[in-house]
């Protein structure tokens, strides 16, 4: 559907702006629905079962002991109110809520702007009465809206499972505001990039540095005031549940509105279809790699994979340069090694059993490559640029088959960087991983990777509107059911259902070979049904 089908069906609104605003809303309002009952769903559970995780008194100031060593730190953020059931809440769903919240929010901002724009979506409806800058301020408005609709849903979530209305409330908005801040930068990223791809990986960038910065103030003590310059810092120093600081909230909440604001000045001074930064001209044509849709698949997929690279090495670099101040922590400290085993991290002692832990959160971001990039297929169908490619002497399956095994191998690449990145960090602080060891690790995430794949493959055949959705939900969705699962003390059939229940610790363990066959073979069977059902489906556009 267009954007002037959106204005101009029955029943609309008569005013422009407000038939533009109404778009706005047809356009995020499932997916934005989907984030606001995980996010408030998962803050719920977690405060619920709070005493079934602290049985005694002595447990909660042990914890906070155990996340007061700078490596912990550095993974989780700051341990505050431990001994409050909102407290231990925000530590343990904070980080991963404001990510969550925070990339759904730029991802949406480039999609419904950037996107739309570049496919020809807009210019019937830019040929009307509300200009460009108009246009991007309402859709703006409305996906700042809905990360604040996210972020009241967690506070209303946690004062029902009964925490403190305060600190529910600053936390809340905490997660609100972050989320604007996000829809501000990949706003701002849409009009200075002339395409979506860029904008989005320039969004993305940003909030990967912002989460570095925070992860680097954390782990410094010298280096704490970093925590100011980036918004999940501003964040973490609000402390909820704890000393209810609001300072950090409203340095944030004017960054945030400063963005908001100049999106759409930004768009008022560049044309339709353009952006700030324009492509060269002149230059000589780049044809390497265009000698066949193999070729092309690869190009299409270097720029973007060089990207994900540079965040995968930055962050395992890291957690190997943390690697000996954890594991030297917790062997002389065991009970602390046992109380982080219940609270699901478990052989952080060893270093093969730290480093096995980390990995497995790797295929959450690997997996979501492989179905952002099947689902750049998708988008370039829409906008129809593979029409004439299937004009010539081009079958949809040899097209599918190349994407396929582009993101494959970039999946394998990722995995490899962070394997070697790694090694690199641990060889430094001398914590003793072999390079092997690192790599099987790494390796070992592979087959969720795959299921991804091919979820995001069935997605293109089947529903092709949703395939980074689709084909993101084994790695995210997977992992977010272990934790909430285990937190719950769920059925083990229940556990059983994530993919991540079927992952061995490797190194610290021998590969789970059955569970390897068993993702590798369903992988196999969706990619089948998938491109079967693509060939025969009709082109979108």
């Amino acid at each position: 559907m267009t954007a002037l089908d959106s204005v101009a069906r029955p029943g609309a609104p008569a005013s422009p702006g407000k038939a533009v605003t109404a778009l706005a809303l047809r356009q995020v309002r499932r997916p934005a629905l989907v984030v606001t009952v995980l996010a408030a769903g998962m803050s719920v559970l977690v405060a619920t079962t709070y005493d079934n995780v602290m049985a005694t008194g002595g447990q909660a100031a042990s914890l906070a002991a155990l996340a007061g060593n700078p490596a912990i730190r550095t993974l989780f953020g700051e341990p505050t109110a431990l001994d409050d059931p909102g407290g231990f809440t925000v530590w343990r769903t904070g980080t991963f809520l404001a990510v969550l919240i925070g990339v759904w929010g730029l991802l949406a901002a480039t999609r419904i702007t950037r996107g739309q724009e570049d496919a020809g979506h807009w210019d019937l409806l830019l040929a009307g009465r509300v200009p460009l800058h108009g246009v991007v301020r309402r859709h703006v408005t409305v996906l700042a809206a809905a990360t604040g609709v996210a972020g009241a849903a967690v506070a209303v979530a946690l004062v029902a499972a009964g925490t403190d209305p305060g600190g529910a409330m600053l936390h809340g908005a905490g997660l609100a505001t972050l989320g604007v801040f996000f829809v501000g930068v990949a706003g701002l990223t849409a009009q200075v990039f002339p395409a979506r791809a860029v904008a989005s990986g320039g969004a993305v960038a940003v909030l990967g540095a912002s989460l570095l910065l925070r992860m680097v103030g954390d782990g410094v003590s010298a280096l704490a005031w970093a925590r100011w310059l980036t918004p999940f810092g501003l964040l973490e120093l609000t402390r909820p549940y704890d000393t209810g600081r609001w300072l950090p909230l409203l340095v944030l909440a004017a960054a945030a509105v400063l963005l908001v604001a100049v999106v759409p000045a930004a768009a008022k001074r560049r044309d339709l279809r353009g952006g700030w930064l324009a492509p060269a001209t002149g230059r000589a044509p780049r044809l390497a790699l265009l000698g066949s849709v193999y070729g092309f698949a690869v190009r299409r997929t270097v720029r973007p994979l060089a990207g994900w690279s540079a965040g995968v090495a930055a962050y395992f670099l890291l957690i190997g340069l943390i690697a000996k101040s954890m594991t030297d922590f917790l062997a002389d400290n065991p009970r602390f090694a046992d109380l982080a085993a219940q609270a699901g991290f478990a052989g952080l002692g060893r270093v093969e059993g730290y480093a096995a832990t980390l990995f497995a959160l790797l295929a959450v971001p690997v997996g979501v490559f492989t179905a952002v990039r099947i689902a750049a297929s998708a988008a370039a169908e829409t906008d129809r640029l593979l029409t004439p490619l299937y004009a010539g002497p081009v079958t949809r399956r040899a097209s599918a088959g190349a994407e396929m095994l582009a993101a494959a191998g970039g999946a394998v690449v990722l995995t490899l960087v962070a394997g070697l990145a790694t090694w690199a960090g641990t060889a430094i602080v001398g914590a003793g991983l072999s390079l092997g060891r690192a790599l099987a690790g790494c390796l070992n995430v592979l087959p969720v990777v795959a299921l991804c794949l091919g979820a995001a493959v069935f997605a293109l055949g089947v529903l092709p509107r949703a395939v980074a959705g689709i084909g993101a939900l084994p790695a995210v969705g997977g992992f977010l059911l272990l934790v909430l699962a285990v937190d719950a003390g769920a059925p083990a059939w229940v556990v059983k259902l994530s993919p991540f229940a079927h992952l061995a610790a490797v190194p610290d363990q021998a590969p789970d070979w059955a569970g390897v066959a068993g993702m590798m073979a369903i992988s196999v069977a969706l990619c089948v049904v998938g491109v079967g059902a693509y060939e025969r489906r009709d082109l979108r556009g």
